[in-house]
Order: C-alpha cells, then structure tokens, then sequence
C-alpha cells in the first residue's frame, strides 16, 4: 500500500474535515454508532451479531446500535427484524431499497452483505452518504468497481473494511510470522486451492418459476443481467451464476489470493493464465423455462510474480484428496519444506529434513460458521475510531479481488493476459480490456469515482 495502515487518513483536507465530524453524524440519544445491514442472508447477519457484542474499550467509546435493516426479500428482512428485536429490545426500521435507508436514518456505519454485483454500488453510495462501511469479499463483480470503491473511501475519508477475516484469524497471524521469518526457507512456489466435492455428473437444468411473493426480483438483479428467477439462484446460490458471481475462484479464491498477498511483498502479478469449464456439470443451459448453473466446476490459473508463481486450483468433484492438511488453503513450497496455510485445521510445516518434526498450530475459531469476525470487526471499529486504515482496508481487498477477476477474464477470453498493476490496465489486448467493466441494466449508473 502506499499508507501505513495506522497511517492517519487524513490524505486531503476534505477526509481530514469528514473524519473530524464523525461522531456528530448521525449520532442517537444513546451516543452509539447508527448501524445498518443491508442484505439480511445467514452471513449479513453473523457480522451483525459481532456489532451488536462489540465493546468498545476503556476509557469508553461508543458501542453499535442497529437502528436499520435492508433487503430486497421480504422473508430475510422481517426475518432478521424480529431476531435483532428479541436482542436488543427495538425494532429496527425495515427498508427494501438501501437507497431509501441511506437518505431517512443516516447511518453511520453501514454493513454490505448483498450477493457481489452489489456490493460496489451500496459500497460507494453509503460511503457518498457519509457512512464508515464494513463490505463482504470480494469488493465487486469487475476491477473497475473496485478502484470506484477505493477512490470513494479516500476522496470521502471513510473507513471501509472488507470481510477478510482470515487477515486477523489467530493461526494465519502467526503462520505469517512464520513464513516471515524465513522458517520455510525461501519460497519459490504456491498452490491455492479448493477441492470440495458432490458433483458426480451431468446437471439437469432447473425448471424456472416465479420469484416468492414479498421478493423483489429486478431489484435483487439490479445494476446486473435480469434472469429468470430460479430456485438455484436465491437464496444463497448467487455465487453459481457468473451474471452475480465468479465461482469459487470469486468466492474462496479471494480468501487465499488475499493471505498470498499478505505474505509477499509484491502488490500484484504481471501475467495470468486460467483454464477450466465444465467437464463433468455439462454445458450451462438458459432457456426461457429451464436453467443451471454455468460457473466452471474446475478451474487451474497460474499467476506470475516477479520472485515467485502461483497457482489456483479448484474441482467441486473428487473432493477426497488430502495430500497435506485439509483439502482447502495454501502451500507454500520453500527450501526448507512446504507450509500448509488451511482453515479448521489451523498451519503445518513439513521440514524437508525428514528427520525434523512436523510443527502444527490449531485454529482459533468462532460459531457459527469457523470464522473469526469477531476480531476484524474490532479493528474496524478501532480504525473508526483512531482514524487510521483497517487491517483489510479496501486497497487491500480491491487487490486480492482483482487476482480472482483476473484469472476469471483471462478464461472468458481463453487466453493469458498481461497486467499493468500500478495503471489497472491489460496490456496489449484490447478485447480483454473492455472485461474490467461490464454494461449495467439501464436505471443504473457503473460507478466511477476520482
């Protein structure tokens, strides 16, 4: 990054002005942060459950106080209305467009949980409305959006977080000191990925129906293509769907791109190839009354580092494979031996000296769900509060996302692509340049923010 993290953000006088002002926007009777979700699904409301256990630390501070839920499915959002009712005593005002919420309850800080395409436009315009905003990875659907998201934070001097967790999980903490350490030696090449099965054959399309009642369809769609509803689709199927999503490579991939960028000291890689499609799923289908899913079922992408390579790889077949450790997370091969950087299963490092131990550390993780939102939503607030960047600022996220939709484009185009990282740019393609963006549905603007 070009600021230190505890760097203040005071980059123009017009952040410096905002940041001075935040504990008068917005603030309740009971001097708490104004707090909103928008997107009430099973994850909104995980880290809207660490908002409301926050405790601020001596000699004081402010605590959150939901005063706004939003989404565009009547189900989830009365849903999540009665739960934060029962935990707190209030009843939340309920909105189905978050632009409705922005402009009557000015939060403060706002909490982006929507399926990805999204996340950029609720990102920017809640930051626009004055709002510190903590945003679920990846940071968007293309690159574009993302540099829109982190012009936005900057030019408004808002703290905006993404949901890496694993940034401040415990045990990849401590395997970064490890590795930093030079206890794996020097590290020449790493393996990211994700192998989960359940897929056995050809996927038989999905007849398509009418969305629920109480579900806004076209606004769920938004800024993306509108498809037919599908039961595949929503709830929670989103990320299958490459007009909302990007895979797994979009999914899990943004977590293990981000802790490979984390370890290096290099910001990004100057080539990418992907390969991949649908062997066993079949070919996608979209028809007027039928549809699956059309997101690859196993894909490979390597990634050129100056001192280093990377490779991703997922299948979402034949999910039985351990080598070693979990069959999810990073190897990093050095001279020493390979270091296995997973998930529930915590780190292992396999000396190349055989008759060296193997050293492990356990994960510290909380319920529901493995996670440890928990400690990223405390440095949120701390950075909130001390105005200063978060340990996953969105600089940060925008980069670690941008591997993924780079080796997404470069599968889209079926070749590999050349990247200028300090620009943003492809270099020497014009076709894979037009991908850093896509066309939104009309009504709604492709964000752009200097």
């Amino acid at each position: 990054m070009s600021m230190n993290r505890r760097q203040f953000l005071h980059t123009t006088a017009a952040a410096s002005a905002v940041l001075g002002a935040v504990p008068l926007i917005g603030q309740d009777s009971f001097g708490h942060y104004r707090t909103a979700l928008v997107g009430c699904g099973w994850w909104g409301m995980n880290i809207l459950g660490e908002a409301l256990q926050y405790t601020p630390p001596p000699p004081g501070g402010r605590k959150c106080r939901v005063v706004a839920l939003c989404d565009v499915d009547q189900t989830a959002r009365d849903a999540a209305a009665d739960k934060i009712s029962k935990l707190t005593g209030e009843m939340p005002r309920t909105f189905r467009d978050y632009r409705d919420m922005l402009a009557e309850q000015k939060p403060e800080i706002v909490i982006v949980a929507t399926p990805d395409h999204w996340h950029p436009l609720a990102t920017v315009d809640a930051v626009q409305a004055g709002a510190h905003v903590y945003v679920e990875k990846p940071v968007g659907h293309t690159i574009r959006e993302g540099r829109a998201m982190v012009n936005a934070a900057r030019k408004y001097g808002k703290v905006v977080q993404v949901g890496l967790h694993r940034r401040v999980s415990p045990h990849n903490v401590s395997g970064m000191k490890f590795l930093r350490e030079g206890k794996a030696g020097k590290i020449g090449f790493i393996r990211a990925f994700v192998h989960y099965g359940g897929t056995t054959g050809t996927e038989s399309p999905t007849p398509n129906i009418d969305p629920p009642k109480g579900l806004d369809w076209d606004l769920w769609c938004g800024p993306a293509p509108l498809r037919p509803f599908n039961k595949l689709i929503h709830p929670r199927g989103f990320r299958s769907f490459l007009d909302y999503a990007n895979g797994q490579l979009g999914d899990w991939g943004v977590h293990w791109m981000d802790q490979v960028l984390w370890w290096s000291e290099e910001k990004w890689p100057r080539r990418i190839f992907s390969t991949g499609g649908r062997p066993i799923r079949g070919p996608a289908v979209a028809l007027p009354d039928f549809q699956t899913t059309d997101v690859p079922d196993s894909q490979s992408a390597v990634f050129e580092f100056e001192s280093f390579t990377l490779e991703w790889e997922h299948r979402i077949f034949a999910g039985n494979e351990t080598d070693k450790g979990e069959n999810v997370g990073c190897y990093f091969y050095g001279t020493e031996g390979i270091f296995h950087l997973g998930w529930r299963d915590g780190w292992a490092f396999y000396p190349q000296d055989k008759n060296k131990p193997v050293i492990r550390e356990a994960a510290q993780l909380h319920e529901p769900d493995q996670q440890n939102i928990k400690e990223l939503w405390v440095d949120f607030m701390a950075a909130i509060q001390g105005n200063t960047l978060p340990v996953c600022d969105i600089e940060l996220g925008h980069r670690s996302t941008n591997l993924s939709l780079l080796a997404m484009l470069s599968l889209k185009t079926g070749r590999s692509v050349e990247w200028d990282g300090a620009r943003e740019t492809i270099i020497g393609d014009p076709y894979a340049s037009t991908l850093l963006q896509r066309q939104y549905r009309p009504g709604y603007y492709y964000p752009v923010v200097f």
